[in-house]
């Protein structure tokens, strides 16, 4: 079917900024897709205020970051992704938010070739694919944060997925894109999260039980397992509701109490201490 040019990104929050943001930086024609003009206008900004970091740092030159910026459009309608080849939804990890974005844009694509991904952490895809008429389409492509930074995307086709979609999602990451592209079989949390989630949910059970301060919890796995950052850091820098809804997926789908999100971790979400994006998470950040 050719290379992929026209890339849709839906969502424009901390993740849907960056694969934005590095589809541009790749030479794509870039629509990226929000709830409304506002959230449309401040996911620009985002984006914006990352690439003028890449100016700052010296990684980018002005005119890298300006013609980026070239390749993006913004709306607030997915009736505009009708020319889409490819279109990556990046909303809210809730099984509704993300089944309504894939019906619409099942809907709205033109080409019955145009392939929709999803950039979920732990909803199994074939939930999102079935309820689409195009099944044999869909594909998890599961981006890291920061999107810029990490190298890597996991692939996780259904089992209705054709082997041309992940042929050409994979080729679109690895080759386009430049990232190291991992296969996942359909289960929720996929590789890395099915890793990494009872770890930090071991953390937050720790700090709850009073066995160590969260400074120390964090320094112990810095510095006695060389990890570049400790657990509850990495939850701030996730977004604790974010952390909760991958958990809770993941019980949901094997029933193992280490899945469960503990009840510190449930009361700081229900009181918005949600981490980094909202300036206090089991850390308090200025700015």
């Amino acid at each position: 079917m050719g290379e992929i040019s026209k890339v849709g990104v839906v969502g424009c929050g901390l993740m849907g900024s960056g694969i934005a943001e590095v589809c541009a930086r790749a030479g794509l024609d870039v629509l990226v897709g929000e709830i409304n003009a506002e959230a449309a206008a401040a996911g620009k900004a985002r984006v914006t205020a990352s690439l003028d970091r890449g100016v700052r740092s010296g990684k980018l030159s002005e005119d890298d970051r300006d013609t980026a910026l070239s390749r993006l459009t913004f709306t607030s309608d997915l009736g505009d992704f009708t020319d889409r080849r490819l279109v990556i939804e990046a909303v809210a990890e809730q099984l509704e938010v993300k089944t309504a974005t894939l019906t619409t844009l099942d809907k709205v694509l033109e080409s019955p070739e145009a392939i929709i991904a999803s950039n979920t952490s732990s909803i199994p895809i074939m939930e999102l694919a079935a309820l689409t008429e195009r099944p044999d389409h869909v594909v998890g492509v599961h981006f890291f944060n920061p999107v810029p930074v990490q190298k890597l995307v996991e692939i996780i086709p259904t089992q209705l997925t054709s082997d041309d979609v992940v042929e050409r999602a994979t080729a679109f990451v690895t080759t386009r894109l430049g990232k190291t592209a991992i296969r996942a079989r359909d289960r929720s949390g996929f590789v890395v999260n099915a890793l990494l989630v009872p770890y930090l949910i071991s953390a937050v059970r720790m700090l709850e039980s009073g066995t160590a301060s969260a400074e120390d919890i964090d320094s112990g796995m810095v510095l006695g397992c060389a990890h570049p950052m400790g657990p509850l850091r990495l939850l701030d820098l996730i977004g604790l509701d974010t952390a909760q809804s991958v958990a809770e997926s993941m019980y949901e789908e094997f029933k193992e109490p280490l899945y469960a999100p503990p009840p510190l971790l449930r009361r700081m979400v229900a009181a918005g201490t949600l981490g980094r994006k909202t300036g206090r998470g089991f850390y308090i950040y200025d700015g």
